[in-house]
């Protein structure tokens, strides 16, 4: 019987300041400094990075027959040995491979990474941002479950989706047969957002797809008083649910910083004096 190979894709770059993470600073209408800014992508970006190797390694028990493997995939070629070296000194034990992603533009970037991986033979590639502090081992389990379910029953593949806001895309997943094509989908000139545009592909193509629930990047500080809100909310929960993994690199360096999510008074409600009494 033959071996199903998969790979997880962790599509990053390296923490540099001023460069990674800047419409949280200060000069782009954020609260942080360059340096806050990429060291809060660097916890991010290896609480990620810890989840997807647990996730990994619960597969690896559950799967009849299958490989799983943890890939970084980053630009430009000059950065990898500083991406490799990051990664490889927090977790020296966690086999993970690395790719450099070419191209003119993120799409041709994902495309190019999801090419070379196929090309060395995986069946299923999931790909999530370095920025997701929140994911948990169970929608990644999940996700290479569904596309396994479906690939196995489908000539056109299949496809996994995790939203986030702005209706743009988290997580996605997709197998070898769907011969899926990035182009347009994260640059669209014609205003599709990308969850949209991914939707339409498998609706044109007859890709079964697996949505789930909706996971939150960090782009801006609103973003990140909600992923703030998330891990205080985490760490508690995390003593009954001993299955969650608290971002404890992204908790101490939000901590460190003194960062806390405030909401303004909501002056704007539905007026409730006829329902109230």
């Amino acid at each position: 019987m033959k071996t199903n190979r998969n790979a997880l894709v962790l599509f990053t770059k390296y923490p540099e300041p001023g460069v990674t993470k800047t419409r949280l600073m200060e000069e782009n209408g954020g609260e942080l400094s360059a340096e806050e800014a990429s060291n809060l992508y660097r916890a991010m970006v290896l609480d990620t990075a810890e989840v997807g190797l647990h996730a990994l390694a619960e597969c690896r028990k559950s799967a009849a027959i299958g490989e799983f493997d943890l890939f970084i995939s980053s630009s430009p070629e000059s950065e990898i040995p500083k991406i490799k070296e990051m990664f490889d000194n927090t977790f020296p034990e966690g086999g993970i491979k690395y790719i450099c992603d070419r191209g003119k533009n993120f799409d041709e970037h994902f495309n190019d990474s999801y090419r070379q991986l196929f090309g060395l033979g995986y069946d299923s590639v999931i790909c999530v941002g370095g920025d997701l502090p929140c994911i948990t081992p169970d929608l990644i389990t999940r996700s290479f479950g569904w596309l396994r379910h479906h690939d196995e029953t489908s000539s056109t593949g299949a496809m996994v989706l995790a939203p986030c806001q702005a209706a743009g895309v988290s997580l996605v997943g997709v197998t070898r047969t769907a011969e899926v094509d990035f182009t347009g989908v994260f640059y669209n000139a014609e205003g599709f957002s990308a969850l949209d545009a991914l939707i339409h592909i498998s609706r044109r193509k007859n890709i079964p797809t697996a949505l789930f629930e909706a996971l939150f990047d960090v782009d801006y500080m609103e973003d990140l008083g909600h992923i703030i809100a998330v891990i205080n909310a985490t760490e508690f929960t995390s003593r009954f649910q001993p299955e969650i993994i608290v971002p404890k690199r992204t908790l101490s360096l939000i901590r460190e910083l003194g960062l806390s999510t405030a909401t303004p008074p909501n002056t704007s409600h539905d007026p409730r004096t006829k329902i109230d009494g």
